[in-house]
């Protein structure tokens, strides 16, 4: 069996950055409970990816049109925002649109303030198919959530009681309290 060093496989942070340091080997009970959450996470993923394919969509077109309903206010619905949001390569985006376009659930504006860019807009088709299957969604996390919820907070858990740090993932350090006098 090859080792992830041997194969060249270097973890990427959220932040695009590679970890500074190796992180600290897991016990037993912390690989069972970090399995556990993904296959939670997994259960709800193919939840979604069968009421796509139910809808007459994919997945990952179901997520295009969430993720462009759901722009924050900041963000223009442009394909480089929408590659940037979904974790996707520019041309893998623009082959995505281009699918859900034919399918006539989006459509490409010009954006009326830039003449150079284009604007990714929902059709009412695409509008109407996306509150159904967002719907579907959180009728399952409300089924499904709590046991997701708990495996999450198990991962997060420290052998010793304590919980991780949410800004680094990171174990917080132990707080000593000194004994009053």
């Amino acid at each position: 069996m090859m080792l992830a060093e041997n194969r060249g496989i270097h973890p990427v942070a959220s932040n695009g950055h590679s970890p500074s340091s190796e992180p600290t080997p897991l016990t037993r009970a912390q690989m069972r409970r970090l399995a556990e959450f993904r296959f939670q996470l997994r259960k709800f993923l193919h939840f979604s990816s069968l009421t796509a394919d139910a809808a007459g969509v994919r997945a990952q077109q179901y997520q295009l049109l969430q993720c462009i309903w759901g722009m924050p206010e900041e963000l223009d619905p442009t394909i480089a925002n929408v590659a940037a949001r979904m974790l996707l390569k520019h041309n893998s985006a623009v082959e995505l649109v281009d699918r859900t376009i034919e399918q006539g659930l989006l459509r490409r504006c010009p954006d009326p303030t830039d003449h150079r860019r284009i604007l990714l807009r929902m059709t009412p088709l695409g509008e109407k198919l996306l509150s159904s299957l967002a719907a579907w969604h959180l009728r399952e996390l409300e089924e499904t959530g709590p046991e997701l919820i708990r495996a999450l907070r198990r991962v997060l858990l420290t052998p010793n009681g304590n919980t991780q740090g949410a800004e680094n993932g990171r174990p917080r350090p132990a707080v000593r309290r000194e004994a009053s006098a």
